[in-house]
């Protein structure tokens, strides 16, 4: 694979033209197909093989035209201090503002609030109930501008008006902070290489790559029914692993132009050797990303591909545009220890090739360790002892996970500034906590001889049970065989008691259906969410075996050994529980809450687990790549273990340091988002990325290395013949220029000694 890539790198170097066109042609054939294509409706959200789902179903089947999967909105009235909603005057305007909303085009009902005994026991609060033909999300504009116009108009009459429901639902605006992370991005890139054009690099290529990635999944969105959240996440994933994967390979040209190679070769040999990490690092993040398809839930089986696919574009970008520009930048990109203008430095290569030449003689007091050499030399020295320590760290910060609740976000996680949040909050105060999140009970009495029994019975033994507050009359189909019952519990939808009740009720139906044959079935939001959540978890263990047993495949072939890969694993393990532990902090228990701009704690969203194992998994294996390639190669020329570890410091501990704190800034730029799925996921990543690079990778890793000595890299014989050699550390690299190099300078050193 390094020979493969090595001659690419040239091609890209000397057909720079040509690379450069192409990439720039492809994005602009993705912003033309983004921008001409139709807008994306309403992702719909499944989850086959749930009692939910099917009931779902069955709903769309008995009751035909009904808009199971229409849009909602409830238009909340709050009558003034001193006032009900049953006074004359405020029951006029709201009479006036249900017949407004009833004249609407896509409007399918509207329930009044008087007739549908829609308002509170103390006369303060009502709501009316309005019903669309078509999603919320694929509502008219003019639609929703008659929702806000109706509102405003209840609002100049004295009336407090707040509206749910989604309706109002639009994309997620981009935060400022996105911008702050990119920022901080390009400042770590520049302190990095001491250069305005190496650190822009990086930024750019990755952006190109985004930029094609998400307005493909622009144009795609409404064929392949992709939600906006598909988008963010390729492109926080996107950005984050194409300024990595650009910044390895630059750092590694830098450092084969301070060897004294033209820029050509030292193009090819940095695709070849940083360029094979680039590749399985990516694969690893493909893998992790892809296999969220086991889950078997549709949504996050698309934003994993389609996140996956922006990482397949990262890479390949890394391979053949960065070489490309490397070619139109020059000299402006400097050897590694020539410091550029914006870091005051003349040229020193030659004062470092002979500072390197009395290290390699052993004049060690000669050579100046850069910070990740004295580090490595550190660790080395008290393995146990930062074994230990990182150990414990993580696992105290693993704690509040044994405390982790699961759910979906709903309007209560909202920002109090919006109307949403009020009107969530409204009904609240006027009928419950439990009326935000109502079940409905689907009963399918068609293979029941007295299916108006059934019902009745089902409906006496849901009144019976514990948390329920209301259980409104049967609605029939017009076969009369199934029946639709609405229960309103007394606890808030992401609770504990709720989803008792949810399991209460799916008993007592399992009782029922062995005594008449009539199948009861839970649905509603709050059910759904209850069922994604035990979907999720079901699929955890299968979803780590499958992803971490590939990867563990790909890591032996990459590393020759069997406890490396082994040691990675166990320590991404280490870093992801941290990481759930801090979420639970944060967003359960409210710890720094304000800090994070996280105005209602709960649930942690219930595909968070999962979808962290799969990102983390990915980018921590970047890291174990990028950091433990070079000690290898260190290894197979002859080092000691000890000695290896600490030249694979020498060489990468500063790249990775760098690519972390640009991943984490990148992630970190989500935090400020409006919607709290993405501020959750932001959060998480960003503090995983801190645990895994930092802690796991900067400190257990050389830790566990210089305990296992020879025995890391040991690997079974026949194993050894078993697998191909994909070179990796470029050995074939070695060209004959190379070798007779090395015979002359042994020649020299003949003479100097005679």
């Amino acid at each position: 694979m390094a020979t493969f890539l090595y001659q690419l790198g040239r091609l890209a170097f000397r057909r720079r033209h040509f690379v450069a066109l192409m990439w720039v042609a492809l994005l602009t054939l993705a912003g033309v197909g983004a921008a001409s294509a139709p807008s994306a409706g309403s992702t719909s959200f499944s989850i086959p093989g749930t009692e939910a789902q099917k009931a779902f179903d069955l709903l769309e089947q008995r009751f035909p035209g009904g808009s199971a999967d229409g849009g909602t909105a409830r238009v909340v009235f709050k009558a003034p201090d001193g006032e009900k909603m049953t006074d004359a005057a405020n029951k006029a305007t709201v009479e006036k503002t249900v017949k407004e909303l009833s004249d609407g085009s896509e409007v399918v009902s509207v329930a009044d609030p008087y007739q549908a005994h829609a308002v509170s026991k103390d006369g303060t609060i009502a709501y009316a109930s309005v019903r669309y033909e078509v999603p919320g999300m694929e509502l008219k504009d003019a639609s929703r501008d008659a929702l806000e116009d109706a509102g405003q108009q209840a609002r100049d009459a004295g009336l407090t008006v707040e509206i749910g429901g989604d309706a109002l639902q639009a994309a997620p605006a981009a935060a400022a902070s996105e911008v702050i992370g990119l920022a901080i991005a390009a400042v770590v890139l520049v302190i990095t290489f001491g250069s305005l054009v190496a650190a822009g690099l990086p930024l750019l290529t990755a952006l190109i790559g985004v930029g094609i990635g998400v307005s493909v999944i622009t144009a795609l969105a409404n064929a392949l029914d992709l939600g906006s959240t598909t988008s963010t996440l390729a492109m926080m994933i996107g950005l984050a692993v194409g300024i990595d994967y650009a910044l390895f390979i630059v750092s590694r040209y830098r450092a084969e132009l301070a060897e004294g190679r033209d820029r050509e070769e030292a193009v090819g040999r940095a695709a070849g050797t940083a360029g094979s990490a680039v590749v399985f690092a990516g694969l690893t993040v493909v893998i992790a990303l892809a296999g969220l398809a086991v889950v078997n839930v549709p949504m996050l089986t698309k934003m994993g591909l389609a996140a996956a696919g922006t990482v397949v574009i990262a890479v390949l970008i890394a391979l053949t545009m960065v070489p490309a520009l490397l070619g139109y930048a020059g000299r402006k990109v400097k050897p590694t220890g020539e410091k550029g203008k914006l870091r005051g430095g003349r040229r020193k290569a030659a004062s470092d090739k002979a500072v390197s030449d009395k290290a390699v003689s052993g004049d060690a007091a000669a050579a100046k360790p850069n910070m990740g050499t004295r580090w490595a030399s550190f660790v080395v020295r008290r393995p146990v002892a930062v074994l230990l320590l990182g150990v414990v760290g993580l696992g105290a910060a693993a704690l509040p996970a044994t405390s982790l609740e699961l759910g979906l976000p709903d309007e209560g996680s909202q920002p109090t500034s919006t109307t949403q949040r009020r009107a969530y909050d409204l009904l609240s105060e006027g009928f419950g906590p439990g009326f935000n999140g109502p079940l409905m009970v689907v009963v399918d009495a068609k293979a029941s001889d007295a299916p108006k029994t059934v019902v009745s019975d089902v409906t006496s033994e849901i009144k019976g049970l514990k948390d329920v507050v209301t259980v409104t009359p049967a609605t029939y189909n017009k076969a009369g065989d199934t029946a639709t019952i609405t229960v309103i519990p007394d606890s808030k939808p992401s609770s504990v008691p709720t989803e008792d009740l949810v399991h209460s009720i799916r008993d007592a139906g399992a009782e029922i259906k062995a005594d008449t044959d009539a199948s009861v079935l839970v649905t509603g939001a709050t059910a759904m969410n209850i069922d994604f959540s035990q979907k999720l978890n079901d699929a955890l263990v299968p979803y780590l075996i499958l992803v971490v047993g590939l990867a563990f495949l790909l890591l032996i072939l990459v590393f020759r050994s069997i406890l490396v890969p082994l040691k990675a694993a166990l320590g991404f393990l280490l870093s992801v529980l941290a990481a759930l532990g801090a979420v639970v902090a944060v967003f359960q228990w409210g710890w720094l809450a304000s800090l994070f701009g996280v105005e209602e704690t709960g649930p942690v969203m219930s595909m968070m687990p999962i979808f962290m194992v799969g990102v983390v998994f990915g980018l921590a294996m970047d890291y174990e790549v990028f950091l433990v390639t070079r000690m290898r190669e260190a290894y197979v020329h002859g080092e000691k273990p000890s000695q290896a570890v600490v030249t694979g410091f020498r060489h990468s501990a500063r790249v990775v340091v760098a690519a972390a704190l640009i991943m984490i800034a990148v992630f970190a730029g989500f935090i400020g988002a409006s919607e709290s799925m993405v501020k959750m996921i932001g959060f998480g990543l960003a503090i995983a990325v801190l645990f895994d690079a930092l802690v796991v990778r900067m400190a257990i890793v050389p830790a566990v290395l210089a305990l296992l000595g020879e025995k890391a890299w040991w690997l079974p014989k026949w194993l050894d013949r078993a697998l191909p050699n994909v070179d990796v550390e470029g050995e074939s690299l070695r060209t004959e220029a190379d070798a007779a190099k090395d015979t002359d300078t042994d020649e020299d050193r003949a003479l100097v000694r005679v």
